[in-house]
C-alpha cells in the first residue's frame, strides 16, 4: 500500500515537473492558461486529429470524451477499440448538439483541460463559465470551418497540448503544402470554375440531405475551385429545395456518406466498405426526379467521398479530391484516396481498409 502511495506521488510530481503553465491564444483569439504537457484532458471533438498530432500516447492522459462523432463511423470506431481497447472505458460526457452533454460529468472527471470545438463552445453558452469557474481551462480549436489558418492553428495548439509541439508543426507543414500546390495548379490553369453540389446523403435518394455552404464540403469545394451551388442559400449546413438543385444544373455532383446510413438506399463510404457496394448507392442518386436532366448526372460526372474524412486535418485529400473531378487533366498525377490512407500509415497506429473515395 506504503509503495503504491510511494509510486503515484513519485508520478506526479514527475508529471508536474514536465509540465509548464503556458498561456496560449486558440482560434477565437482567447487567452488560454493552462499546464503542458495536459496531464488530464477531455476531448471533445476530432479524435482522431487528436491521437494523429498527440501521437497515442495522448490517450494516455485522456480522461473523457464527447465518443458520439467517433461511435457514429462504427467501423472506424471499433477498428481503434480493437487496436486500442481501453478507448472503449473512456468515460463520455454527452452531446452538445443535443442538449445531452453533461458539465456535471466534465467537473466530476476533474480535467486540467477541455478542449472543445469551436461549435461547441458557442452551443454551450453559459455552461462554459460553470466549466471555468470550477477551474477547468477551455481551448477552443477548429476544423469545421476548413480554412487553412483555422486547421493549422488547431493542429498547432494540439501539439502544444500533447507536448507534441515539432510533430503538429510537421503535420500542419504538410497540409499546408498541398492546399498551396492545388491553389498553384488552379491559378496557373485559370480555367472556369465548374458548378458543384455536394450532399450527406444518408437519408437515401427519396430524401434531401444536408449540403454546405461556408464549411465543411462546401469550404473544400471552394478551396478545390468550385462554384458552389450551395453557398447562395445555405449559409453552413442545410437542405436545398430539390427544384434549386435541377435549376442550379451543377457540373460536377458530390455525395458523401458513413459506413452505415439511416436508409436502405443512403450512400455509404468508408471502412469495410466495398466499391461495388458504395457504387450501387452512388448509381441510385442518378435516378432521383429531375436529375436526369442534370449536366453532372448526363456526363456522368458523380462521385463519391467518405463523410469522416471532412472537418480534419487529413482532409487535404478530399480537397485534392474535388480538384480532380473537376480538373482531371490540371490534377492526373494526385492520387487523393493513396494520399489520405498514407497519412494514417504515417501518424496513426491503424490504417483503415474500404472504398473513401469514388468516381463512376
Amino acid at each position: 500500500m506504503f509503495k503504491s502511495f510511494i509510486t503515484l506521488l513519485f508520478t506526479f510530481v514527475v508529471s508536474a515537473a514536465w509540465a509548464d503553465q503556458i498561456t496560449v491564444k486558440d482560434v477565437l483569439n482567447r487567452d488560454v492558461t493552462f499546464n503542458a504537457p495536459a496531464q488530464r484532458v477531455i476531448v471533445g471533438f476530432y479524435p482522431e486529429d487528436y491521437m494523429a498530432i498527440g501521437t497515442e500516447a495522448a490517450y494516455d492522459k485522456v480522461v473523457g470524451m464527447s465518443k458520439y462523432i467517433w461511435q457514429a463511423r462504427k467501423a472506424n470506431w471499433e477498428m481503434y477499440v480493437k487496436h486500442r481497447p481501453s478507448l472503449d472505458d473512456i468515460p463520455g460526457i454527452g452531446r452538445v448538439d443535443t442538449q445531452t452533454f453533461s458539465v456535471e460529468k466534465v467537473i466530476s472527471l476533474n480535467p486540467d483541460l477541455l478542449l472543445l470545438a469551436d461549435w461547441q463552445y458557442k452551443g454551450l453558452g453559459t455552461d462554459i463559465e460553470r466549466i471555468q469557474n470550477a477551474g477547468i481551462p477551455v481551448l477552443v480549436v477548429d476544423y469545421n470551418a476548413q480554412t487553412l489558418d483555422r486547421h493549422i492553428k488547431s493542429t498547432e495548439l494540439i501539439g502544444v497540448v500533447t507536448g507534441q509541439e515539432k510533430r503538429a508543426k510537421k503535420i500542419a507543414s504538410e497540409y499546408k503544402a498541398r492546399v498551396d500546390m492545388i491553389e498553384k495548379r488552379l491559378a496557373d490553369a485559370n480555367l472556369p470554375k465548374p458548378k458543384v453540389y455536394s450532399e450527406f446523403a444518408g437519408a437515401g435518394v427519396q430524401e434531401m440531405g444536408y449540403t454546405f455552404g461556408k464549411n465543411m464540403w462546401g469550404a473544400i469545394s471552394t478551396m478545390a475551385g468550385a462554384d458552389n451551388i450551395s453557398a447562395p442559400f445555405v449559409e453552413w449546413w442545410g437542405k436545398l429545395n430539390p427544384e434549386q438543385v435541377i435549376a442550379s444544373n451543377p457540373d460536377v455532383i458530390v455525395i458523401t456518406g458513413y459506413e452505415s446510413a439511416n436508409a436502405p438506399d443512403g450512400m455509404i463510404m468508408g471502412q469495410g466498405v466495398t466499391k461495388a457496394q458504395a457504387t450501387e448507392r452512388l448509381e441510385g442518386f442518378k435516378k432521383r426526379m429531375g436529375w436526369s436532366s442534370i449536366t453532372a448526372v448526363k456526363n456522368n460526372r458523380m462521385y463519391g467521398a467518405y463523410h469522416g474524412a471532412c472537418r480534419t486535418i487529413m482532409d487535404s485529400a478530399l480537397i485534392a479530391f474535388y480538384a480532380k473531378a473537376m480538373y482531371p487533366d490540371v490534377f492526373a498525377d494526385v492520387n487523393p484516396e493513396d494520399d489520405y490512407l498514407d497519412f494514417y500509415k504515417k501518424y496513426l497506429p491503424v490504417t483503415p481498409e474500404g472504398t473513401f473515395t469514388l468516381a463512376l
